[in-house]
């Protein structure tokens, strides 16, 4: 059997049997004369495996032997094959005697190199040989460039260039790529939050106030024992695994959601925050509280009656036109027994007079519980009446907590109540004159714009003439029709049809 560095050299002794060796930890001897380590060309610092030319065996042709290190002559005595993958990362094999016979790394990453013996090397896979007697010794000096491309690839993925970075477009293909999706969204979010020479259209004309500045006018937040969530969860998970049915529908895709039930968990979890968040984009806290904040926590559930069996129900900025908003809504929220409520309806957007000022539309008061019937009416409920031509209009619904009744004798308004001077608000001096007695707690809002319905408010309820912010297209003329029509065009009679199909005027 030839060594594991290629031929036997002439004049060589025929190998003995090698007595049972014990393991030696000796430093490995210096490489013999005529062994030349050599690295291939090209594959410096590039994790290409490292070994040596055999005397003799230069490459001629540019073929590598593969990795094989301090080969010495070989010793007298049969090897045998021992079958099996390697022991430990960076072990060296020797004979009994210290001599280091070859070496090769491979595999298992950077961390973790595998040292085997090479009973050929031939390039394209060489063959795997262990030879018995032969012991292992820690490899001191393995670095990074011993180890394979593939234990290389296995260190983080390089990143590309980020946003708005100065790039040459002119040879793209050498641009370091992104290999997650995950890696480029961390990183952009850290440019992002990164000051910058530009600035938005938001920075330009709006001042943001920093959130400590706000003031938080709501209820305080509810006290939650997170042990407690964490035992209910846990309970939710086993009732599910355990169940059957659901696990089966699950797998065939079958299972259906409770909305009523998710939408409750939303109520009492995010929602408040996320309602919040819409207010503060559609600007309520800024006119209604004049920058003061709060966390609607009562959920506050408005819908308006249209017909006999429809409800058009007002969530947080949809649309209601002033048709379904023509009678008081239905109003429905959770309360305590005792408890005392205030609601009001009021529109920000549609004083005719005065820009900061605004229209209460509906005011209710000193509310036993949840039974709004059973409150006092301060003033009655006017139907919407954005005027034609002012585009949308925000009304909002504010639930007030009281902590015992209060005397609104100065806000009540007559019943009916068809003058604008006397409908005339203010929210925040509302809130600010009975600040020690309620709290704001529930929210909901709506927009409206100007439909037919309101020329009817204007005309019959305010008995005013309706305000117009519009340019409105007066019909067009037509003279007297003539019974024999001399020299006209052919579409003379369609002028005078007697339908809703659009006419022409002279031309």
């Amino acid at each position: 059997m030839p060594p594991p560095g290629g031929r036997r050299r002439p004049g060589a002794r025929p190998p003995a049997a090698l007595p049972r060796a014990t393991r030696h930890f000796r430093k490995p001897p210096p490489p013999p004369e005529g062994r030349k380590p050599l690295v291939p060309p090209g594959k410096e610092g590039s994790g290409a495996r490292v070994g040596v030319w055999l005397a003799g065996r230069e490459p001629g042709g540019g073929a590598w032997r593969g990795a094989q290190a301090l080969l010495r002559p070989p010793l007298p005595g049969p090897r045998r094959r021992q079958r099996g993958r390697g022991r430990s990362p960076g072990e060296r094999w020797r004979r009994p005697g210290g001599e280091l016979c070859c070496m090769e790394v491979g595999g298992g990453g950077a961390s973790a190199p595998l040292v085997r013996v090479l009973r050929r090397g031939a390039l394209g896979g060489p063959r795997i040989a262990r030879f018995r007697g032969l012991e292992t010794a820690s490899a001191p000096g393995l670095t990074s460039h011993c180890l394979p491309a593939a234990a290389l690839g296995r260190r983080t993925a390089p990143l590309g260039p980020m946003p708005n970075e100065d790039i040459d477009v002119t040879n793209l293909e050498r641009l370091e790529k992104y290999r997650s999706f995950d890696r480029y969204r961390r990183r952009a979010e850290q440019e992002a939050g990164k000051p910058h020479w530009w600035r938005t259209y938001r920075q330009h004309f709006v001042e943001e106030s920093d959130p400590k500045d706000k003031i938080d006018i709501g209820l305080p937040p509810p006290k939650v024992c997170r042990t407690h969530q964490l035992l209910e969860r846990k309970r939710v998970l086993r009732e599910l695994r355990a169940n059957s049915e659901e696990e089966r529908a699950a797998r065939l895709r079958t299972a259906r959601i409770p909305l009523e039930a998710v939408r409750a968990e939303w109520e009492k979890t995010c929602g408040p925050y996320h309602k919040q968040r819409l207010a503060e984009y559609c600007g309520l806290y800024r006119d209604l509280f004049h920058g003061a904040t709060f966390v609607p926590r009562v959920p506050l559930h408005v819908a308006y009656a249209v017909g006999d069996d429809d409800l058009m129900p007002v969530y947080h900025g949809n649309e209601v036109t002033p048709t379904e908003a023509a009678q008081a809504p239905e109003v429905t929220y959770e309360a305590d027994k005792g408890s005392m409520w205030t609601l009001l309806l009021t529109n920000l957007d549609g004083h005719l007079l005065e820009p900061d000022a605004e229209y209460v539309h509906w005011l209710v008061t000193n509310i036993p519980g949840n039974s709004v019937a059973e409150g006092q009416e301060t003033c009655p409920y006017l139907p919407p009446f954005p005027a034609r031509g002012s585009g949308f209009h925000r009304f909002a619904f504010l639930l007030f907590k009281q902590d015992k009744p209060i005397d609104f004798s100065g806000d009540t308004r007559p019943s009916p109540c068809y003058q604008l001077a006397q409908r005339t608000f203010h929210t925040f001096d509302f809130y600010k004159k009975h600040q020690e007695a309620m709290t704001p707690a529930g929210l909901a809002f709506f927009q409206c714009r100007w439909d037919d319905s309101v020329t009817h408010i204007f005309h019959q309820l305010l008995d005013m003439q309706e305000p117009v912010f519009e340019f409105v297209r007066p019909p067009s003329y037509h003279p007297k029709q003539k019974r024999f029509p001399h020299r006209q065009p052919l579409r003379y009679l369609d002028r005078y049809r007697d339908s809703h199909e659009p006419t022409y005027g002279i031309y």
